[in-house]
């Protein structure tokens, strides 16, 4: 039995289950994983995903981390928002309202987002649940201004011909359709890495392909316009960057802009011959790196503190 709950096709079952609502009322799927009490990890998703993007993540972390993820608005279990319902300061106040339901007042964590998640993040920093609870932040494959114009998914001469057109891409409302052979190809050219195995992009289709229409439009036309590179320079926690040096999507220029610009930079790792999926294409580098920053900036500050509160007692 315990074998079967831990192959990889087998989604992780979390310990609970909750829903935080946000500063719109809207009504964000929460799933938690691991130990109570134990040092925790918040995951977002980024567009078109959903909580089984992380489940090679939370497999490993939840033996000894508390594992947050949730299903941003319109993805998932998360239902779709009205027509004002999206937009990246949507995206950061879902991410407070799940801080504020799964972390006790003061509990630290790090945080990290895989594309819109990692916009997530970086739209949130300077709210104040990321002052109270953030600990340290992971950006996997991510962005925060100019996406249309530095993708690389239409194999075209950079320019305005092909910044237009990537937009019309991302907002696209032609159905995805079926997951098959066909389906699998594309979006492995746009998405993963040319070695990334068929397991993998297989299981990358579909959830993508999962994803509702309405919100694969909506969320593809506040990417088209994004703008967040103040936010960036808002973002005073320790943070680590990875992008793969195949990725489509957010090439890795968007990563480097980033790294550059970060207040408290830990570096910027390029995984070579990955793509934009790579908490999927490279868990062990991802997973690894969560534990890192766990063990420096939660455990390692939690016991600190609690030889100082010995001290002063």
């Amino acid at each position: 039995m315990s074998r079967l709950l831990h192959r990889a096709d087998v989604p992780p079952v979390p310990v609970r289950e909750l829903t935080a609502v946000s500063a719109d009322g809207a009504r964000i799927h929460v799933e938690l994983h691991g130990p109570e009490g134990a040092p925790a990890v918040v995951l977002a998703h980024g567009w078109t995903c959903n909580t089984h993007f992380w489940d090679a993540q939370v497999r490993d972390l939840a033996a000894d981390h508390r594992v947050v993820v949730y299903d941003q608005r319109g993805h998932g279990r998360t239902p779709e928002a009205g027509a004002d319902g999206y937009g990246t300061q949507k995206l950061a106040d879902d991410l407070e309202a799940v801080l504020r339901a799964t972390l006790a007042p003061g509990q630290k964590a790090v945080l990290a987002g895989h594309s819109m998640g990692g916009m997530t993040l970086i739209a949130a920093a300077g709210r104040a649940a990321v002052r109270e609870h953030g600990a340290a932040v992971l950006l996997c494959s991510t962005g925060s201004s100019r996406l249309t114009a530095e993708s690389l998914v239409l194999p075209m001469r950079a320019g305005a011909l092909r910044t237009r057109l990537t937009g019309k891409v991302l907002g696209a409302r032609a159905p995805l359709g079926p997951v098959n052979a066909v389906s699998k190809a594309i979006l492995k050219y746009a998405t993963m890495g040319r070695g990334s195995s068929p397991e993998r992009v297989d299981a990358c289709a579909r959830i993508v392909h999962a994803c509702p229409r309405k919100a694969r439009v909506a969320w593809g036309h506040v990417l088209a316009e994004l703008d967040l590179e103040s936010g960036v320079r808002e973002l005073r926690l320790p943070t680590a960057v990875i992008a793969g040096t195949e990725d489509r999507l957010t090439p890795p220029v968007h990563a480097r802009a980033i790294e550059a610009a970060l207040p408290q930079s830990l570096g910027l790792t390029e995984l070579t011959g990955m793509g934009h999926m790579t908490p999927v294409e490279a868990p062990e580098v991802v997973t690894a790196k969560l534990r890192e920053l766990v063990a420096r900036y939660v455990t390692a500050d939690s016991a600190a503190q609690a030889v100082h509160e010995e001290e002063v007692a």
